[in-house]
């Protein structure tokens, strides 16, 4: 029991003293960066799935693998 009590006790230590804590604009610029990869990754997801995938009802394109579904069939 007094491992658990000093374990707790030091990692207490180590996040007050021992741990430097971002800064508030640091966490801004951090998450700024993860919103702008996030829309980016989410675009060329869209656009894959788009071009690739095989959507009958779009009137205007319906994806390479519609098409070669179509050749297969």
């Amino acid at each position: 029991m007094e491992q658990l009590k000093s374990y707790v006790q030091e990692s207490f230590d180590e996040l007050l003293h021992k741990v430097t804590w971002p800064t508030w604009e640091e966490i801004q610029e951090s998450t700024v960066i993860v919103i702008i990869a996030t829309l980016i990754i989410a675009g060329i997801i869209f656009l894959m799935d788009f071009i690739f995938g095989a959507n009958p009802e779009n009137s205007i394109f319906k994806g390479i693998l519609y098409y070669i579904y179509q050749i297969f069939a």
